[in-house]
């Protein structure tokens, strides 16, 4: 056994990252594409367009009563746009990124007065209660959670008096949160390995970065154990079945993403031979996930894989520079979908800007 341990610029770069193979061997030290001030202003019209945009909204509400039919905003006074909770909330961690890394962008003073007046204390004590009500333990599992603690993170690890009001103001509802994980993780015997909102890996990734930005050591070894536990002797990852048609995550890279996060380099080269050895091939390719319909809210997921894809390559040769043949890859796929987002219907333009942000950031960690 193995020993467990719009259209918009397109960015300046694609004309000669899309002539060639992504992984010819001229481009073998490409760059990766990372976020400017220029990319900043036009992706933060995306979440202040929705953030405090009421309807659409798909509720997910357990109604035990007449009493409990309530319109959103009372429900989630925070969270209540972006036509659904999670969104609204990776959408104010996009606000909080944008101004993190561009404190002069553009619109700055009215991101500031959204996050005051959305992450208020008053507000997030409505929705801790809500979380905190016997019906609704499992709200947002585990999608929603994951990118509160991404949420709260990015606060976390910003050096400004405006980050520090926030996060107070958050966390009682983080505290919920990372009590949701710690109650819910010993109970998942198996994983889910799926493509969209419930993916096991995608949370355990997200939340471990929380665990470790905030010394949060019970649900790090937590996270750390359920990976090992869920993941480490799983054998060939089927890539070739992927993606499914509404997939905004792949499952067999989400895994790779926890699992370089948890375990050291060389249990991690072991690991990966056994689970997707052809990753280790310099030639490695996977063509973009491509959209036929944009208007509909579970065809344009497809554009969040590319996203997604993209910060996974990122990450892999950030931390290991062996994999430095996967950035044209991670290029490839954010410059297919990136142009599309801005012109998108609101079914992807309430979300995937998220998912371009954190992949045009992700190289730094």
């Amino acid at each position: 056994m193995r020993i467990i341990l719009i259209n918009f610029f397109l960015f300046l770069v694609i004309s000669a990252c899309t002539q060639q193979a992504p992984n010819s061997s001229n481009e073998a030290h490409a760059r990766p594409m990372q976020l400017s001030l220029d990319q900043s202003n036009q992706l933060a019209n995306l979440p202040l367009n929705c953030v405090q945009k009421k309807y659409p909204f798909m509720i997910f509400n357990v109604l035990n009563s007449i009493e409990d039919v309530k319109e959103p905003q009372l429900l989630y006074p925070a969270f209540y746009g972006c036509f659904d909770w999670h969104s609204a909330v990776h959408g104010h961690w996009s606000l909080v990124k944008l101004l993190k890394e561009y404190p002069n962008i553009e619109k700055a003073d009215l991101i500031e007065t959204i996050l005051r007046a959305n992450i208020s204390a008053e507000n997030i004590q409505a929705e801790a209660q809500y979380f905190s009500e016997e019906k609704n333990k499992s709200f947002e599992r585990t999608y929603g959670w994951a990118w509160l603690l991404k949420l709260a993170e990015e606060l976390h690890t910003w050096d400004s008096p405006l980050a520090r009001d926030l996060e107070q103001n958050l966390n009682p509802l983080t505290q919920i949160i990372v009590n949701r994980f710690i109650e819910y993780l010993p109970k998942l015997t198996y994983p889910i390995r799926v493509g969209t909102h419930s993916n096991t890996a995608f949370a355990l990734s997200f939340a471990y970065d929380f665990a470790i930005a905030s010394n949060n050591n019970q649900l790090l070894e937590l996270i750390t154990s359920s990976a090992v536990e869920y993941y480490y002797n799983d054998l060939n990852c089927p890539i070739e079945w992927e993606p499914s048609g509404n997939d905004f995550l792949s499952p067999c890279f989400e895994e790779i993403q926890i699992m370089r996060k948890i375990l050291n380099k060389q249990d991690f080269d072991d690991w990966i031979e056994e689970f997707m050895p052809q990753l280790k091939n310099p030639d490695f390719n996977i063509e973009v996930a491509l959209v036929s319909d944009r208007s509909d809210g579970h065809l344009v997921h497809l554009d969040g894989l590319n996203f997604s894809r993209a910060w996974v390559f990122y990450g892999l040769a950030k931390q290991y520079e062996e994999y430095a043949y996967l950035v044209p890859l991670a290029n490839a796929h954010l410059q297919h979908s990136l142009p599309n987002i801005f012109s998108d219907t609101y079914e992807g333009g309430h979300w995937l800007g998220s998912f371009a942000i954190y992949a045009l950031s992700h190289d730094k960690k």
